[in-house]
């Protein structure tokens, strides 16, 4: 055999091998977090349908209404994270994530009826309620169709309706290859892209990576956290498709009564800032946050973020 073809044959077997331990890599990781996607929830059978949701902790109640991308798995962190402790956190997993299946209507009202329904059966009479993100439209229905039940309002990076600048992302190269993974429920494409180029998903949820790459350590896990915690991908991909092509249309906020505060960061890349001027402007004694950076998980600023929701909730009357 030549020099050239024991070099190729070396080079094959090398390649051969390194996709072997990386396919076991990424077989043993994804049953790792299927595994803990399956723990820690309960199920609610309402009306509605069947909704998967965790209940932790203990003080005044809080539901915490993911994102896209999310399940209560994320609800749970987002509380901890933004929020603090102090509550009794009730995360439910939004239609299409995780154990809660699509229903005939996934609309944000009928996702806002299905919050509704899960606190009456968990006998809780009002909640502090969050929407982050794409959450937040059903929080806001919420808000409208049942405000005998929230306390109060906390709308972070929300991903509402705005009349002049929609909640968007840019279609740049790496974006579209994580569309590519997401529109194919891609596991390992996710796995992989998070490996090998963290970079592309970190600006896929809306963050600069130049600003992730000169922050601490601490955030820096933050943010990997968050990137990891869309995994597995393929279980959240029906809700994400929902989310993915919202209906977004001018709602009543004047008539919210619940206390409300909204928060978000100009550097956004999904734009939140237009819809969260306009909610602040139409929901009667609404306080807006702004962050100059932080992209849309808010990089930098989750410490920030709990002082003032804990200042904001001082001064609603809803003390822990």
């Amino acid at each position: 055999m030549s020099r050239i073809g024991g070099f190729l044959l070396v080079m094959l077997i090398a390649m051969a091998t390194t996709s072997g331990v990386a396919f076991l890599l990424y077989r043993n990781e994804l049953g790792r977090l299927r595994h803990a996607a399956s723990r820690g929830s309960l199920i609610a059978n309402l009306d509605i349908g069947p909704i998967e949701y965790a209940d932790s902790g203990a003080g005044i109640p809080l539901l915490s209404i993911h994102g896209a991308g999310g399940g209560f798995d994320l609800g749970l962190a987002i509380a901890a994270d933004l929020v603090g402790g102090g509550f009794r956190v009730i995360a439910p997993s939004r239609f299409g994530y995780l154990r809660t299946p699509v229903p005939r209507d996934p609309s944000p009202a009928a996702q806002g009826d299905a919050h509704a329904a899960l606190l009456a059966r968990l006998n809780v009479s009002k909640a502090v309620v969050v929407g982050v993100s794409a959450g937040a439209r059903s929080a806001v229905e919420l808000a409208l169709r049942h405000p005998d039940k929230v306390a109060a309002l906390v709308l972070i990076v929300p991903a509402l309706y705005s009349p002049t600048s929609p909640v968007s992302i840019n279609v740049s190269l790496g974006n579209r290859f994580a569309f590519w993974a997401v529109n194919v429920g891609g596991d390992f494409a996710w796995w992989a892209a998070e490996t090998v180029a963290p970079s592309i998903l970190i600006r896929f949820l809306g963050v600069r990576p130049a600003l992730v790459a000169v922050a601490p350590q601490a955030e820096r896990e933050r943010v990997m956290s968050f990137v990891s915690s869309v995994e597995p991908l393929s279980l959240r991909f029906p809700g994400i498709k929902i989310d993915s092509v919202p209906e977004l249309h001018e709602l009543p906020l004047q008539e919210i009564t619940a206390p409300t505060t909204i928060i978000s960061a100009r550097d956004d890349l999904f734009n939140t800032l237009p819809a969260a001027e306009f909610a602040a402007s139409r929901i009667p004694g609404a306080k807006l946050v702004v962050y100059d950076t932080g992209g849309h998980l808010l990089v930098g600023h989750a410490q920030q973020v709990r002082e003032a929701v804990r200042v904001f909730l001082e001064g609603a009357g809803v003390t822990r």
